[in-house]
């Protein structure tokens, strides 16, 4: 008889987002609504930039004639675009990243998930606690539930940052701007965790997929930004919250060539070569047309607009945080972050006060403790939708608390 993959039955029985939309669509049987406002899943809702739709039609007519038709492309995505990427997300900030070190992929969600491919399983792998459920449930499915698993506590108390931990510790997943509770790093405290590292010998894998939200110059948008940090790092960065490319999906990940590891008989072995032969044995490619929309990302025109978007929504996330705040409500993110976590009123668990938003006022975020024990009375709201809509969601709130 064949066997399974067990792990897979020590997760949860549905992905979160899941569990969301089939409360949401439940509700909608019973009580047909049509005035419902979503401040729940993180997906953009502003079309395209113009500059990257031009961008998109142009590569799709190179594709119509034999002349500059392409069929597969470099796994690691053509040099057109990672030039740009360690050019303008890089080397124009004084960080030295070069091509070679950038991988193109169809989105962070992959990488994050994927990146346990090249690591060993005897690894103890650190996780914030709440945290982006991708990072625990992928670890779950490669090493299952396990001693090797541990879990740093982020709570109110400590700004929902974690501590550097007491015991010994092989990788770490790192989220700033953090996935869910909006919070942020200093360039300081970042410091703190790479010569953590270093010390260690462990491995960060610091994911950056809202960098472009910062607005605080004192905030670091690169962990390659905390000297030596090349050296134990690896970064994903994705194009889904910048620039609306959650249907697009493209995103890219930096390894870099001095990141070393030690093999049991003490030789060192290249983490940019392993990431290298795990993309061109399971990964095809990103497509050339969407390699051409994130190319425009770093134009001139592309730039003013990406921009744009992001003060978009960030101005979605200062009406939320900023009304909440004057209700007396305690809240972390939408500074430096398009998501707001706030603390469930009338000490609500996280799931009754996603049940009384979603009757009493039509609106969907998401419960808190979907993200982790820590997060239990908690919610997290999402600046991605209209300044209409968010206004009209915080008078709804207003109205009803």
């Amino acid at each position: 008889m064949f066997r399974i993959n067990e792990n897979f039955l020590n997760l949860s029985e549905s992905y979160l987002f899941n569990q969301i939309s089939k409360k949401v669509d439940d509700f909608i049987s019973y009580k047909p609504v049509t005035d419902l406002i979503r401040l729940g899943i993180g997906d953009v809702t502003l079309p395209l930039p113009s500059s990257i739709v031009r961008s998109m039609h142009s590569a799709v007519n190179e594709m119509s004639t034999i002349e500059t038709f392409r069929g597969y492309g470099p796994e690691q995505g053509y040099s057109f675009l990672r030039e740009r990427i360690a050019e303008v997300d890089y080397s124009q900030r004084g960080i030295n990243v070069s091509p070679d070190e950038i991988f193109i992929s169809d989105g962070s969600k992959s990488d994050t998930g994927n990146i346990g491919d090249i690591l060993g399983d005897d690894n103890v792998i650190a996780i914030t606690d709440p945290v982006y459920p991708v990072y625990l449930d992928t670890t779950i499915m490669r090493i299952g539930k396990s001693g090797k698993i541990l879990l740093l506590n982020c709570d109110e108390e400590r700004g929902f940052l974690p501590e550097l931990p007491n015991e010994h510790v092989d990788v770490v997943y790192l989220c700033y701007p953090n996935n869910p509770t909006g919070t942020v790093m200093t360039k300081q405290e970042l410091k703190k965790w790479v010569e953590w590292s270093l010390e260690n010998g462990s491995l960060i894998l610091f994911d950056a997929a809202y960098e472009a939200y910062i607005q605080d110059e004192n905030i670091p948008k690169s962990i390659y930004e905390i000297e030596n940090a090349d050296k134990c790092a690896i970064e994903f960065r994705s194009f889904s919250k910048n620039a609306g490319f959650t249907g697009l999906r493209c995103s890219f990940t930096v390894v870099p060539k001095s990141l070393m590891s030690k093999l049991k008989n003490g030789s060192e072995v290249s983490l940019n070569n392993l990431w290298k032969r795990r993309q061109s044995t399971k990964f095809n490619g990103t497509d050339y047309i969407v390699q051409r929309a994130a190319e425009a990302v770093y134009t001139a025109e592309g730039q003013i607009e990406v921009g744009e978007m992001v003060n978009y929504y960030m101005h979605n996330a200062s009406i939320i945080r900023n009304s909440l705040l004057m209700k007396g409500w305690t809240v972390f993110g939408g500074e430096n972050s398009p998501y707001v976590w706030l603390k469930c009123p009338h000490e609500l668990d996280s799931w009754a006060f996603f049940d009384q938003l979603l009757n009493n006022c039509h609106i969907v975020g998401t419960p808190g403790v979907g993200f982790g024990s820590n997060g239990q009375g908690y919610f997290r709201m999402t600046a991605f939708n209209s300044h209409e809509k968010t206004e009209e969601a915080i008078r709804r709130i207003n109205t009803n608390y």
